[in-house]
């Protein structure tokens, strides 16, 4: 009944995190773009990333979309480029998929998930996990492109959650993980670099074995 397209969110400035843009900072011996494709592809038929102009990954095997704006318009262009971008696929979804990119902890089977949250063509169905909603990690039909266009043409209001307050949604809500003894919110985001830190030591604390090769690159 219902077909999903996928995009990851990377296009944002990314400004706390110095001069490497977030998609490709590593983590655990993997860039947190190619973490959340690895928990993504599985689970979507078709899979891109939204990217900031001037970042090109010649080598990256997504498609690439960017804003359809020459100024930086938040997050919420990125998942309206997806929209447009989802509809003009064959066969075509019925919704798009969006996570951000600075997830490391993204649970698998989301897409099965959401869609349980599903009640009406025109639903949103957002994650939520323990600390609050992350309403960027949602499931958007097809149908919702023209809303989200008048209301980013309307004025200066770019936030999130100020557009899903006028729209029909529904949240799915997500329980707590335990990593390396640690009680965490699954849709824990990496924001700072002490983020990054403190994602590793939970990381490095599961698989020690694979954490040290990792960092010290592969066997002679």
């Amino acid at each position: 009944m219902y077909s999903f397209a996928g995009l990851i969110l990377a296009g944002g400035r990314s400004s706390r995190m110095g001069d490497t843009p977030k998609a490709l900072v590593h983590l655990a011996g993997a860039t947190l773009l190619e973490r959340a494709a690895t928990v993504l592809a599985p689970e979507v038929g078709d899979l891109a990333v939204n990217l900031p102009p001037g970042l090109d990954l010649p080598e990256l095997a997504l498609p690439v979309i960017r804003d359809e704006t020459p100024t930086f318009e938040g997050p919420l262009a990125g998942v309206l480029a997806g929209l447009r971008r989802a509809s003009a696929l064959s066969p075509r979804p019925t919704h798009l998929l969006t996570v951000p990119v600075d997830l490391p902890f993204l649970p698998s089977g989301l897409a099965e998930r959401l869609a349980a949250g599903i009640d009406g063509p025109q639903t949103i169905v957002v994650a939520e996990g323990p600390t609050g909603r992350a309403p960027l990690c949602a499931l958007w039909p097809l149908s919702v492109a023209p809303q989200l266009a008048a209301f980013l043409a309307g004025g200066s209001e770019r936030r999130v959650g100020a557009f899903l307050a006028d729209q029909p949604t529904s949240r799915v809500a997500f329980a707590a993980i335990v990593v390396a003894g640690k009680t965490i919110d699954p849709f824990f985001n990496i924001n700072a670099p002490a983020d990054l830190v403190e994602a590793a030591g939970l990381i490095a604390a599961v698989r020690p074995w694979s954490s040290r090769r990792a960092e010290s690159g592969p066997a002679q």
